[in-house]
């Protein structure tokens, strides 16, 4: 009975993220309303509070659940990596998962969206903007690391500092992500021309990546 009551409180948890997404997505995160999202999920205000303290714990579940499954990739290549096994391989293994998940997945695409045009971060959303801030940060630490063991095992030497190559990467990534997203994913092939241009920059650094280029 309280694996069943489990299992019902995290189908109820699930359904109202996936109707956040949704009201999200069609009035932004600071117009919409936690009433609009209960109605949209066919609950109540309260079933919102059992599970999230307000709005911003309701977003910041929302971005948690999409973005786990890559924080999970990027944990088992950093895992890896730090066996000895090559670095470079996992680095695009990893951003090449994100582009796809983007590009063939309706709900990741939309969360994305959600997040890169459609959060106001003032009055209570202040805080998400700081959260942003924390997670770029500590994203750009891991590619720094990864890219200075990546020069490392390569017999590379970096032409800039790993924490200025590590911006770098992700100014690319983000970039490309933007661009697409802008155009609502309609004028080029988001997983293709994605890995080229972080490979072309990679390239930039001296490392060889023909085969990802060719």
């Amino acid at each position: 009975m309280a694996r069943r009551t489990k299992e019902d409180a995290e189908a109820t948890r699930n359904k109202l993220l996936d109707a956040a997404a949704e009201v999200f997505f069609a009035k932004g995160v600071a117009g919409a309303s936690l009433s609009e999202v209960a109605q949209a999920a066919g609950l109540t205000r309260g079933a919102i509070y059992w599970h999230f303290k307000d709005k911003v714990d309701l977003f910041d579940a929302l971005m948690q659940r999409t973005t786990l499954p890559f924080e999970q990739a990027w944990e088992a290549g950093q895992a890896k990596f730090m066996q000895h096994g090559a670095v470079l391989p996992e680095i695009l293994g990893v951003l090449r998962m994100v582009f796809r998940s983007v590009s063939t997945d309706t709900a990741t695409r939309r969360v994305f969206d959600i997040a890169l045009y459609k959060v106001e971060c003032v009055g209570e959303l202040l805080d998400v903007r700081q959260r942003r801030i924390e997670g770029a940060l500590r994203f750009a630490l891991q590619i720094e690391q990864a890219l200075l063991l990546a020069a490392q095992q390569e017999g590379v030497c970096l032409p800039v500092s790993g924490q200025n190559a590590a911006r770098g990467l992700q100014a690319i990534f983000d970039g490309v992500l933007h661009f697409w997203l802008l155009q609502d994913g309609q004028s080029f092939d988001l997983e293709a021309e994605g890995v080229l241009a972080v490979a072309l920059y990679l390239k930039g650094l001296g490392f060889d990546l023909q085969k990802e280029i060719a």
